[in-house]
């Protein structure tokens, strides 16, 4: 149960950080280069917990089970 809720406050911070980082990709339409746009991204709190989540649910789903958790 524990893993389940992990999984999903991982999940929320990943869609919200990855929003963020698609809203910031107008940076580029308005004349920033790739790299600007990516050293910009890599200094956003809101772009990081995204990564971060992202790098939990990855964990979170190869990680072993307990015997008494329920696999379908």
């Amino acid at each position: 149960m524990l893993k389940m809720l992990i999984f999903l406050l991982a999940f929320g911070l990943t869609v919200i950080g990855f929003t963020y980082i698609v809203v910031y990709l107008n940076l580029l339409s308005m004349g920033y280069s790739l790299n600007d746009y990516f050293s910009f991204i890599l200094r956003r709190s809101e772009c990081q917990v995204g990564i971060i989540g992202f790098i939990v649910i990855t964990i979170i789903i190869f990680m072993k089970g307990d015997t008494n958790d329920l696999h379908i």
